[in-house]
């Protein structure tokens, strides 16, 4: 992330990760602060073992565009809503030139960041995919109790 006052967007992503038992690294790092560790970073993550990367950045939002010149690992954007709506951090993240792509997810939108990683890492990894099966199952079973619940909820005119 850009700086930790990105954390309370960020730690939704780590929490999923946590929950599909994916290791991963956390770290603050600004492409227009501290260049030289977000090089560095860049440059070892493939060598430490990383496979994705997700970087979360507010306003100019830099960090993923700048971390993906420096690396053949995909990267995944998330786009802090930090000023002007967030618009200047999705647009600095979708608008990367040929070559240097970054996936974007919306606005804030972290877990969808790490959900998008973890398919990624299920393509490869079959413990990862059975438990990424298992959560996707889930989500459709919160739908079918709800609908179950609703059920349950009258009106006058409520047809079913």
């Amino acid at each position: 992330m850009g700086s930790t006052s990105d954390l309370p967007v960020v730690e939704k992503a780590a929490k999923f990760l946590d929950e599909m038992e994916i290791p991963f690294e956390m770290n603050a790092l600004s492409a227009h602060r501290t260049p030289d560790q977000v090089e560095e970073f860049a440059r070892g993550a493939k060598d430490r073992g990383i496979k994705v990367i997700i970087a979360a950045a507010g306003m100019a939002a830099h960090l993923p565009g700048v971390i993906a010149a420096m690396t053949t690992l995909p990267v995944i954007g998330i786009p802090i809503k930090a000023t002007f709506e967030g618009l200047d951090a999705m647009l600095a993240i979708i608008q990367m030139p040929p070559g240097i792509p970054v996936a974007t997810v919306g606005l804030n939108a972290a877990q969808n960041a790490a959900i998008l990683a973890t398919e990624m890492l299920a393509l490869t990894d079959d413990g990862i995919a059975q438990k990424f099966a298992a959560y996707k199952a889930g989500l459709a079973q919160k739908i079918v109790k709800a609908n179950a619940d609703l059920k349950e909820v009258h009106y006058k005119f409520k047809t079913n």
